[in-house]
């Protein structure tokens, strides 16, 4: 499946401008340390993993930018697209009034420094589970022109959702990192939101993906080994 590399550009260049105007125009300011360095070490893995998609799995790539809005993605999962992409904005431009301009929000070095550690992990384990798992859609869809399967290896072996998973990770993170109590309060609401997500998208898995129930039995947890 060829990708395309213009509309890869416009889409990676279009995301990262409304992070740095969602970022900065609420702070009020360019000098803010924290915020420029999220901003680039987002920036880093979004590009290199783009890369590496573009060289080992291209199919793959081209359904992460062209799968929201397909016909098959079901509506309940492109009414919560909108509501939670809304939601991630929102919470991006409230960490900078928090912590900047407010400055509602005082949070030691150690933490924020901790928040970047949790970031880069959360990269890492991104990786992971783009390599492991070829189906990574955003959207809820079954993706019968591309053969899906299930997929219970590498990290699959662990949760059902370790992408989801992550994404707690990562947004925890990056509050700290910004230095915003209130980023990380709002960040609980996002992850109760993906757990909503998770739950709703295995009943489509259970009904439409072969072999999928008998996974969920192999794999008991969805998102914490041990917890749920």
């Amino acid at each position: 499946m060829k990708t395309n590399l213009t509309q890869l550009t416009v889409q990676v260049a279009g995301m990262f401008a409304v992070i740095a105007l969602a970022l900065f125009l609420a702070a009020g300011t360019a000098a803010w340390p924290a915020g420029w360095a999220f901003w680039a070490l987002f920036f880093v893995f979004t590009v290199a993993i783009s890369r590496w998609l573009l060289r080992h799995n291209p199919g793959l790539l081209t359904e992460r930018m062209t799968g929201i809005g397909k016909a098959d993605q079901k509506t309940w999962d492109k009414v919560f697209y909108v509501l939670a992409n809304l939601y991630f904005i929102a919470w991006l431009v409230v960490m900078p009034l928090d912590a900047v301009r407010f400055r509602w929000s005082s949070m030691p070095t150690w933490l924020q420094v901790l928040g970047a550690l949790m970031l880069l992990g959360s990269f890492y384990l991104f990786f992971l589970i783009f390599r492991e798992n070829a189906f990574l859609s955003p959207a809820v869809r079954l993706q019968t022109e591309r053969g899906q399967s299930v997929v219970s290896t590498g990290p699959y072996r662990y949760v059902r959702h370790p992408m989801y998973a992550t994404a707690g990770i990562f947004l925890a993170g990056t509050a700290l990192l910004l230095g915003s109590w209130v980023g990380l309060i709002m960040a609980v609401i996002l992850v109760v939101g993906i757990a909503f997500r998770a739950v709703q998208e295995e009943r489509t898995l259970r009904t439409e993906l072969p072999g999928y129930e008998a996974y969920m039995a192999q794999v008991r947890y969805r998102l914490v080994p041990f917890v749920w």
